[in-house]
C-alpha cells in the first residue's frame, strides 16, 4: 500500500504534506459488525423486484390482466388432469416413493440411491399433509425403457402396495423419483397401481406452486408446467397405450397456445426489467453480491447473519424462496454492499424446468461476486456442490457478460451449517482448505467470511481503500461523498484547516478525482 500511496500523492493533492497509507490507518481501527440498512429504503429501487408489469406506477390494468391469465380455471383442470397437480392443497396424500437408479452400465451416477431416496421423501414432505408411507429403492438397467420395471419387479411393487393397503395403511399416491416420466410409462404404472403416479417434474411443480407467492414467480411456475403437458401429449401420440387417455379439445389446445405466449412475453417483460435494475445498481457502482446453493443450503440464513436485517424469516424447506430479493449490508471497510437472495438448486431438474428461471438466476450471472453455500452437514453435499458448479457453467455460458471471464473465478465457497456437522472428519483438509466453515445460527466465522467478501469486491471491482486530505468544507468532500463511498472523516491533528477523508473509490472516479481537483487546480 505504501507504493500505491508515493504513486497518487503527487497528483492527488500537490499541497499535502503528509499522507497516511491506508494500511497504516486501518491498523488500529476496531473491526466492528455494522448494522443492516433497510433495503426498502434503498435509493432507486425496492427490496423486492417486480416485474414491469405489477408495478404500481403503471396502473391496475395489467395487474388484473395477469391475475386473469394465472387465476384460470380451464387450464387448471387440463394441468390437474396431466399432471396431478392442485391448485390448493386441501387433501391429504398418503405416499408411496420408489426411487429407481441405474445399478450398472453406462448411463450409472456415483450418487448413493439411499441419498436420492431421502431427497424425494424430502420433496413430499415438503408439501402439508403429505405423508410418506413406505419407500423403497429399485435398481434399474435404463430409465429410459418404455416399460420402465421389469414384469416381475412390477408384480413385486403392487404386491407391497397391497400389503400396505391391507395393513391398514391409506394409499393415495406413487411418487416416482425420476425426472420425468413419459406418458407411457406413467400410463402403465397407473393401471398396474390403481393409483395416481408422478413424477420428479410435477412434485416439484406442486412445491413451486405453493411457495409462489410474487405474481413474477406465479408467472414463471405456470410456464414451467406448459412444456410438460405439451410433451405428454407428444408422448401419449406414439403410446401403445388405448386408454385412459388425455383428450383435449381444440378449443384447449387453443387456450393452452395463448397462455403459453402470453407467459413469454410477461416473462420477456420480467427479463428487461432486470436488466434495467442491473443497469441502475451498475450506475451507482453497488457491489453484487450473489448468494447461490442448493435447495435448503441456508443461503436466506447466511444472508440474515451478514447484513443482521431482523426482518429476513428464514424457512426449512425446499424451494422456500422463488422471489430474487436484495439485501443490504456493509464490509468491514464499511462500503455498502447489495446480497441477492437466489432461487436454490436442485438435481434430477428437467432443463425445461430451469430455463423458466433464467430471468431470476440471471442476476447470479452478473453479480460482481457469487457465494456458493453448501450444507456441509449433509450426507450427500459433494454431489449437491458438484450440481450447482454444473448448472453455474452451464448458465455462465449463456451470459454475455461472462465470455471473458473464467467460470467460477468470482466465486467463495462456505460451508454452512457446520454447528450441525457430527463427524468433522468427514470433511478432508484438502476441501477445508477450499471451504470457508461458518453457522449462520451462532455467527461462528461471519466476520471471517465478511473479510475474504471485502477482499474479493475491492480486487474484481478494482476499489482501493484510501485515506485522503483535502481542505475542509470544500468541494471536494462533497465530490467524494457522491462517488465514492466514504467511510470515515475526522479532523486533521496537524492543520486545522484541513480534514482527513477515508473513502473506498473505483479506478474510474479515482482519474475523474485527479481531473477535477489535480489538474484543473495545477492548471490555474
Amino acid at each position: 500500500m505504501a507504493h500505491l500511496i508515493r504513486r497518487l500523492a503527487p497528483v492527488l493533492w500537490r499541497s499535502a504534506s503528509k499522507w497516511y497509507p491506508a494500511a497504516e490507518f486501518l491498523s488500529g481501527a476496531v473491526n466492528v459488525r455494522n448494522k443492516y440498512t433497510d433495503s426498502s429504503k434503498y435509493k432507486g429501487f425496492k427490496g423486492k423486484f417486480k416485474p414491469a408489469a405489477s408495478r404500481e406506477d403503471e396502473g391496475g390494468e395489467e395487474d388484473a390482466s395477469n391475475s386473469l391469465l394465472l387465476e384460470d380455471g380451464e387450464y387448471d383442470a387440463v394441468a390437474n388432469s396431466v399432471m396431478h397437480v392442485q391448485k390448493r392443497l386441501l387433501n391429504e396424500h398418503h405416499v408411496v416413493v420408489i426411487q429407481p437408479y441405474v445399478k450398472w452400465g453406462p448411463k450409472k451416477i456415483e450418487v448413493d440411491p439411499s441419498h436420492q431416496l431421502q431427497e424425494a421423501e424430502a420433496l413430499v414432505r415438503s408439501l402439508p399433509k403429505w405423508t410418506v408411507e413406505h419407500s423403497i429403492t429399485v435398481p434399474l438397467e435404463s430409465l429410459d425403457k418404455r416399460q420402465l420395471f421389469g414384469t416381475g419387479k412390477l408384480e413385486e411393487l403392487k404386491t407391497t402396495i397391497r400389503n400396505l393397503e391391507s395393513s391398514g395403511k391409506l394409499i393415495t399416491c406413487v411418487f416416482v423419483s425420476k425426472g420425468t416420466l413419459t406418458f407411457g410409462q406413467r400410463h402403465l404404472l397407473e393401471n398396474h397401481f390403481k393409483l395416481p403416479v408422478m413424477d420428479r417434474y410435477s412434485i416439484v411443480i406442486q412445491i413451486l406452486r405453493l411457495h409462489a407467492i410474487s405474481n413474477e414467480a406465479k408467472m414463471q411456475v405456470a410456464m414451467a408446467e406448459i412444456p410438460y403437458i405439451w410433451a405428454q401429449m407428444k408422448d401419449q401420440e406414439s403410446s401403445e397405450a388405448k386408454s385412459p387417455r388425455i383428450f383435449l379439445s381444440e378449443s384447449q389446445k387453443q387456450m393452452l397456445r395463448q397462455r403459453e405466449r402470453k407467459l413469454k412475453n410477461e416473462l420477456a417483460s420480467i427479463r428487461s426489467h432486470r436488466e434495467l435494475l442491473r443497469n441502475k445498481r451498475k450506475q451507482k457502482s453497488y457491489p453484487i453480491v450473489a448468494v447461490v446453493g442448493y435447495t435448503n443450503a441456508g443461503k436466506t440464513s447466511l444472508i440474515k447473519a451478514l447484513t443482521e436485517e431482523k426482518s429476513l424469516q428464514p424457512k426449512n424447506q425446499l424451494f422456500a424462496t422463488l422471489d430474487v430479493t436484495a439485501h443490504a449490508g456493509f464490509l468491514p471497510c464499511k462500503l455498502e454492499v447489495l446480497f441477492m437472495d437466489t432461487v436454490g438448486f436442485m438435481s434430477d431438474i428437467p432443463t425445461g424446468l430451469i430455463e423458466c428461471f433464467v430471468a431470476t438466476l440471471e442476476d447470479a450471472m452478473f453479480a460482481d461476486l457469487i457465494i456458493h453455500v453448501q450444507d456441509v452437514s449433509h450426507q450427500n453435499y459433494l454431489e449437491q456442490k458438484r450440481h450447482v458448479e454444473s448448472t453455474l457453467k452451464s448458465l455462465m455460458k449463456t451470459t454475455s457478460n461472462n465470455v471473458h471471464r473464467k467460470p467460477l473465478d468470482n466465486i467463495i465457497n462456505v460451508g454452512n451449517k457446520v454447528d450441525l456437522l457430527q463427524d468433522h472428519n468427514r470433511i478432508s483438509q484438502e476441501q477445508k482448505d477450499n471451504l470457508l466453515l461458518v453457522s449462520s445460527k451462532t455467527q461462528l466465522g461471519i466476520n471471517s467470511l465478511l473479510e475474504e467478501i471485502e477482499r474479493k469486491i475491492l480486487h474484481l471491482t478494482r476499489r482501493q481503500k484510501l485515506l485522503i486530505r483535502v481542505p475542509m468544507g470544500g468541494a471536494e468532500v462533497a465530490w467524494l461523498y457522491k462517488n465514492s463511498a466514504v467511510t470515515d472523516t475526522a479532523a486533521d491533528p496537524e492543520n486545522s484547516q484541513r480534514m482527513l477523508v477515508q473513502a473506498v473509490i473505483t479506478e474510474a472516479k479515482l482519474q475523474q478525482f485527479r481531473y477535477h481537483f489535480v489538474k484543473l487546480k495545477r492548471d490555474k
